[in-house]
C-alpha cells in the first residue's frame, strides 16, 4: 500500500460514472485511513483547465497527469495517455484500467471491498473503456448513461453518496428500455443527419437514444466518411459541451486543439462561455478546425434550422 497523504479534497471528473465511483471511492478511503469527512468537488474539462490549485495536499481522479499536479503531498489516480512524468506526486496510473477500477484495487487493501462493489467497478470499467466484446457491455452502457442523462450531482444525491445503490436502481429500466425502442430509431436518423465541420470532422445531429451507442455504431458501420465524429450536448447553465469519438486515435488531438482531453477515442471540452447555444458552437468549431475559413463562413455566420 502506498504511504498516502492525508487530503484537503477530492477532485473528480463531473460527466460520466468512472468519476463519479471513482471520487466516492477515494473519499471512502480518506475516511477509513484518516477518519475524517474529505469533500469532493466534480469538475468539466474546461473547469478544470482553469482551476488553480492551492491545495496543500489533494487526491485527483480521472483527470490527466499533467506537470502542474506534480506537487509534494497529491496523489494521482487516472489512466489517460500522459507524457509527464512524476517528480512531488504520488502517481497511480494504468491506461487499461479505469479509474475506478485503480481507485478500488487501493479500496481493497485496506478491506474496502463488497460485491456490490466489485460489480459496479466492473461494469463502470467495461462502460469506460468501451470494451465491446465483454457480455456486459450493453448493461454497461446503460449504467454508464444514468450519468450522461440525470447528471453527476443529481445522480450523487439520488443516492446519497451511496454508490451501490446504483446497481438494479430503478433508473436502470429507463436506460434499457431507451436502448431498446430509441437506439435504432436514433440510429437511423442520425445517419441521415451528418453535418460537415471539417474534412475530418462531422458534426452527427440527435434526436433520441443514446447518443455514445448511436457514434459508435456509426464509426463501426462505416457509415460516415469523416474520421472523427461530434455531438454536442448543450447544459441548463448555456455552456456547451462537446464530445469527439474516433475508432484509431484522432479524436484525443481534436478535442486538445480545443483545450479539452480524454481517451485517444473518447474524448470532450466545454466551449468557452461566449458560446451558449448549437448554432454559435457549430460556428466556433468549424472556425477553430478550419482555420483559414474564408471571410463570413467563421465565428459569427448563423446556421438556421440546426436541432440537437
Amino acid at each position: 500500500m502506498l504511504s498516502l497523504p492525508k487530503p484537503d479534497v477530492v477532485l473528480t471528473h463531473e460527466s460520466d460514472l468512472d468519476g463519479l465511483v471513482a471520487g466516492v471511492l477515494l473519499q471512502r478511503l480518506a475516511r477509513a485511513l484518516f477518519a475524517v469527512d474529505v469533500p469532493l468537488q466534480a469538475w468539466n474539462y474546461q473547469g478544470w483547465k482553469n482551476r488553480s490549485m492551492q491545495e496543500r495536499s489533494a487526491w485527483v481522479t480521472d483527470f490527466t497527469f499533467e506537470s502542474r499536479l506534480d506537487r509534494e503531498g497529491w496523489l494521482v489516480v487516472d489512466h489517460h495517455a500522459t507524457t509527464t512524468a512524476p517528480k512531488q506526486t504520488k502517481l497511480v496510473h494504468d491506461l487499461t484500467r479505469s479509474a475506478a477500477l485503480l481507485v478500488y484495487d487501493l479500496c481493497r487493501e485496506q478491506g474496502l471491498e463488497s460485491p456490490e462493489l466489485t460489480r459496479l467497478v466492473h461494469l463502470t470499467n467495461v462502460g469506460d473503456l468501451w470494451v465491446c466484446g465483454d457480455p456486459d457491455f450493453d448493461l454497461a452502457c446503460d449504467y454508464a448513461n444514468l450519468v450522461k442523462t440525470y447528471g453527476f450531482w443529481h445522480l450523487h444525491d439520488l443516492i446519497d453518496g451511496k454508490i451501490e445503490q446504483l446497481l438494479d436502481h430503478p433508473l436502470l429500466e429507463v436506460m434499457t428500455t431507451k436502448r431498446r425502442v430509441e437506439d435504432p430509431i436514433g440510429f437511423d436518423w442520425s445517419r441521415n443527419n451528418i453535418q460537415e465541420i471539417s474534412s475530418e470532422v462531422g458534426l452527427v445531429r440527435t434526436t433520441v437514444g443514446n447518443t455514445n451507442l448511436i457514434v459508435h455504431q456509426l464509426l463501426a458501420r462505416h457509415a460516415t466518411p469523416y474520421r472523427v465524429l461530434v455531438t454536442l450536448f448543450p447544459k441548463a447553465n448555456r455552456t456547451v459541451v462537446v464530445s469527439f469519438r474516433s475508432q484509431n486515435g484522432e479524436a484525443l488531438p481534436v478535442a486538445s486543439r480545443l483545450q479539452g482531453g480524454g481517451h485517444a477515442n473518447a474524448a470532450g471540452t466545454t466551449l468557452p462561455k461566449s458560446v451558449t447555444d448549437p448554432e454559435t458552437a457549430v460556428a466556433y468549431l468549424r472556425q477553430a478546425l478550419n482555420p483559414r475559413l474564408e471571410s463570413g463562413s467563421g465565428f459569427n455566420t448563423p446556421f438556421a434550422g440546426l436541432r440537437l
